[in-house]
């Protein structure tokens, strides 16, 4: 870019996307040259094999229950014959009913705690709605209250990864974004904290995670 193009500075422009060396569009799309190409695939093919292997188990449970004539576990834990009266019972049974139930009765605590390790780890604007959120929820108290409001909670959840998500694949290689022109007062570290798309400072798409 010309010099009243931009007010981004010659170290940062070496670390751009667009000049640090030459731009293949097709690696906007998600194609990539890779060799050897099992290194490349590896990840997809892991997934394949849990997912192949999950179904496995659910069909050979499901073809053994048949089998036997047996009924399917009214609550899909993994100690069936574990219940609050075997909390007390032992050590072993009560790792087992935590085991089978730590998410049932904690799972709102971990939830909000997931919450607050958001923010503290992202400390950028999304960070600042995410809290947002979580005093809305926590100001209801009841859990009746809190589960009125939870499906919207978790809806604004989907939606936003969804769109960091977009904005973290951001446009095709092309022209600078319109704040990174020579009218516009930002500067790299108020794109970074607005998590705007950036072909200077990207998005970090672990936040996602």
């Amino acid at each position: 870019p010309g010099e009243n193009e931009t007010k981004v500075n010659l170290e940062e422009l070496k670390t751009s996307v667009l000049y640090s060396g030459p731009v293949d569009p097709a690696e906007w799309v998600g194609l990539r040259k890779s060799y050897p190409l099992l290194v490349y695939l590896r990840n997809n093919l892991l997934m394949l094999a849990i997912l192949a292997f999950e179904v496995t188990i659910y069909r050979h449970q499901e073809y053994y229950r048949c089998r036997n004539n047996l009924t399917t576990p009214v609550t899909k834990t993994i100690f069936h014959d574990i219940t609050r009266a075997h909390l007390d019972d032992g050590l072993v049974n009560c790792v087992k009913y935590f085991i089978n139930y730590f998410f049932y009765k904690f799972g709102l605590e971990t939830c909000f705690l997931l919450s607050v390790n958001v923010i503290g780890q992202r400390m950028d604007f999304y960070a600042m709605i995410h809290a947002f959120w979580l005093i809305a929820v926590l100001y209801r108290r009841r859990r009746k209250a809190i589960a009125e409001i939870w499906p919207k909670y978790c809806c604004f959840l989907a939606c936003i990864i969804t769109f960091q998500y977009f904005l973290c694949i951001g446009i095709p290689p092309a022209p600078y974004y319109p704040w990174r022109s020579g009218n516009a007062n930002f500067n790299s570290n108020i794109i970074k904290w607005l998590y705007f798309p950036d072909f200077i400072v990207r998005p970090n798409p672990v936040f996602l995670v």
